[in-house]
């Protein structure tokens, strides 16, 4: 009967403690800098939660070592769900074949919530090099080897690999040229300074209408509303190419499933509201916000994908 009344206490304590969450403030970790798309859509999502908590998220961006910091201090951090990470694809599924060794196994010390938002990049030329499709590209880059220089914001970010993707498929040996951020590859790129680039559509598409870059192909698995007129670069000459950057909602390894479940339910409701769809949208950001299991399940395939990519083109962190 005691042990009985025990389990009873015991189950009663973890209901009142989960019904209670969250009773202070939420530190969101963001594993990337001010105005880039994940800190844009922890932004845009945070305030929501904050209206259905009643508690303040308090963002924090944490950079460095490709997104491995900030990934880390969440692993270590206590499992109570007062440390969320929004978390990025490069320090998640790249950065572990990318690096030798990290500090965290995302698959044991982070707990998956949801997958938030999939946002492609769009494959772009400097108006100079004679291609007008990926077909022409894929040509002009084996006709005129070592001609064709990519940019990247670093190794293991989600241009790069999807550069050396590219390479990987088609015989291409485009050489990579990484820069410490977006908006220097950028500024290069329509300078002439490096011939090709994948970024995120909503920074390059105000170019390609401007006719300071020419856009060849979207990595995602459909044409994109905003570019309706660009193809995707599978359907451009590479079958089944699909690249596209990710984030969502982790925690520590060991948080409890009421938690996990409070803030799944929770992030899914905001990402159903017209409101964050509508600025979603505009960021080419498509919405997702499946369950746990199935975010454990993309990330195992993620980490296998790249892992794949990796080998095949000896990239690595310079």
């Amino acid at each position: 009967m005691k042990l009985f009344l025990i389990f009873i206490s015991i189950i009663f304590s973890g209901m009142v403690a989960a019904q209670a969450y969250p009773a202070r403030p939420v530190r969101l970790i963001v594993p990337a800098p001010p105005g880039s798309a994940p800190d844009f859509l922890s932004r845009l999502i945070s305030p929501k939660l904050t209206d259905m908590w009643g508690q303040p998220i308090v963002i924090d961006n944490v950079v460095g070592a490709g997104g491995n910091i900030g990934t880390d201090r969440v692993a270590k951090a206590a499992a109570d769900g007062y440390t969320l990470l929004f978390n990025t694809i490069g320090p998640i599924s790249v950065n572990v074949s990318m690096y030798k060794e990290l500090p965290y196994d995302p698959q044991k010390d982070l707990a998956p919530i949801t997958l938030v938002a999939k946002v492609p990049n769009i494959l772009v030329v400097h108006p100079s090099v004679p291609v007008r499709n990926v077909r022409e590209l894929i040509a002009y880059g084996k006709a005129n080897p070592g001609k064709l220089r990519y940019a990247s914001p670093g190794s293991g970010t989600s241009p790069h690999l999807a550069a050396e993707l590219l390479n990987t498929s088609t015989g291409l040996k485009m050489l990579h040229v990484p820069y410490k951020s977006s908006a220097q590859m950028t500024t290069d790129l329509l300078g002439g300074q490096v011939e090709v680039m994948f970024h995120n559509a909503p920074v390059v598409l105000p170019h390609i209408k401007a006719g300071t870059a020419r856009g060849l192909g979207v990595t995602s698995s459909n044409r994109q509303s905003s570019a309706p007129d660009i193809p995707t670069v599978a359907e451009a000459g590479v079958p089944g190419f699909e690249v596209t950057a990710w984030f969502g909602f982790m925690a520590p390894g060991n948080t409890s499933a009421a938690v996990i479940n409070k803030v799944h339910a929770d992030v899914v409701k905001a990402l159903a509201m017209p409101d964050v769809r509508e600025r979603m949208l505009p960021q080419a950001a498509e919405p997702v916000g499946n369950t746990p299991q199935e975010y454990a399940a993309f990330i195992t395939a993620e980490i296998a994908k790249w892992a794949k990519v990796v080998k095949e083109s000896g990239a690595k962190v310079e």
